[in-house]
């Protein structure tokens, strides 16, 4: 049987060996998208045990990798095959390409739901658990404005905000994602089982980087944190404590050149004391979703409004300087964001739009580390 993923082809072996690179102790996302840059997983299948030691593998390593067995993974496979199950690896056409760029980027996703939608324009939205009412109304209202500007709204599916800016987002019509810290067999926490499948059913996504059958843990949503931020153009902070996981999200995507906003609150709350930290430290502040939208406003320039809210990149503008960028894209290496930032002289968040239509228009193609010129360019 052979595995059908748009454009890619992957029989279920070569799948099972990706799923097993993943799972290599000591060789998480970073050492791994290292490697990747060199040899291609079923190069790495061939090499011997002095390759591998000569490219820093331990003994314990060199031994799990080499006892491979594609049953091992069946189970895996099994839910993948399932209607709306989707697992792809970081060299897919369909694995986000702002996720890609991040260092870290996990090696594969897990997706129940739309594929699609992983590639839209995204803001993270995050905040406390146990939101004031302020809190909420704020939630309320920056989902609503967002999904009518064009936004996907990803969040955590956590208690409070997350939860209060998917249910908005569904209510308003609009489309959300959900980044979850355990296997999609399980849903955390237990109560947002209705709220998942809602989620699922409007044309939205559940998203991790665990395999199915992974129960929740706490060392999980840190990693889960940094997919919400890397997902998403900016992340948005609505109140959060001064010791609150919304600002291992904010952190996040500072370290991902995207922007943070946040909503400033009473100088007695302290839900808020998180938020005025942020702006303390240079988050934009923010008093609605316009405020966001005029700092994002190149990427807002790119898109527009179908009827069922999801955003379409239009055709790219022709004064728009990407032939300065596609200049500095090599076809014969991988080029670094920072490096095309550098030589560009552009804002970072230009260049990642700019970068994102290329992309589309098939120019230039994504890949771990940065990017290459396609031979259509």
């Amino acid at each position: 049987m052979r595995w059908r993923t748009l454009e890619s082809l992957l029989s279920e072996e070569e799948l099972a060996l990706w799923l097993h690179f993943t799972s290599i102790p000591g060789i998480g996302p970073v050492k791994g998208a290292n490697l990747l840059q060199h040899f291609s997983v079923a190069e790495l299948q061939g090499r011997d045990a002095v390759f591998l030691t000569e490219h820093g593998w331990n003994e314990q390593q060199i031994r799990y990798w080499f006892d491979f067995s594609a049953e091992k993974y069946q189970s895996v496979l099994a839910w993948a095959h399932t209607d709306q199950h989707h697992l792809i690896d970081i060299e897919h056409p369909a694995y986000p390409a702002l996720l890609r760029n991040i260092v870290g980027a996990p090696l594969i996703l897990f997706i129940d739901g739309n594929l699609d939608v992983i590639n839209q324009m995204q803001l993270a939205v995050v905040g406390s658990r146990k939101p004031t009412s302020d809190g909420r109304d704020a939630a309320q209202l920056f989902s609503q404005e967002l999904v009518a500007h064009g936004f996907t709204i990803t969040s955590g599916l956590a208690a409070g905000i997350d939860a209060i800016c998917h249910q908005t987002a569904l209510q308003s019509r609009g489309r959300t994602v959900a980044v979850q810290g355990c296997g999609l067999m399980h849903v955390y926490p237990s109560k947002h089982k209705s709220l998942a499948g809602q989620i699922i059913g409007e044309g939205g996504a559940l998203i991790s980087e665990f395999f199915p059958q992974t129960l929740p843990k706490a060392e999980h949503f840190p990693r889960r944190n940094r997919i919400i931020s890397g997902l998403s153009l900016g992340t948005l902070v609505i109140e959060a404590a001064e010791k609150s996981g919304s600002l291992i999200t904010a952190r996040y995507a500072l370290e991902h050149n995207r922007e943070v906003f946040a909503v400033p609150g009473r100088a007695n709350n302290i839900n808020a004391r998180g938020c005025h930290r942020l702006i303390q430290q240079g988050a934009k502040l923010v008093c609605d979703a316009a405020d966001i939208i005029e700092e994002l406003g190149v990427f807002t320039q790119l898109m527009r409004h179908d009827n069922k809210t999801s955003p379409i990149f239009e055709e790219a503008s022709s004064d728009l300087p990407f032939s300065r960028l596609l200049d500095n894209v090599r076809s014969d290496e991988v080029t670094a964001i920072d490096v095309i930032t550098a030589k560009s002289g552009l804002p970072v968040q230009e260049v990642m739009t700019e970068l994102i239509t290329l992309e589309l228009e098939g120019l230039i193609l994504s890949v771990p580390g940065g990017y290459v010129r396609t031979r259509s360019a």
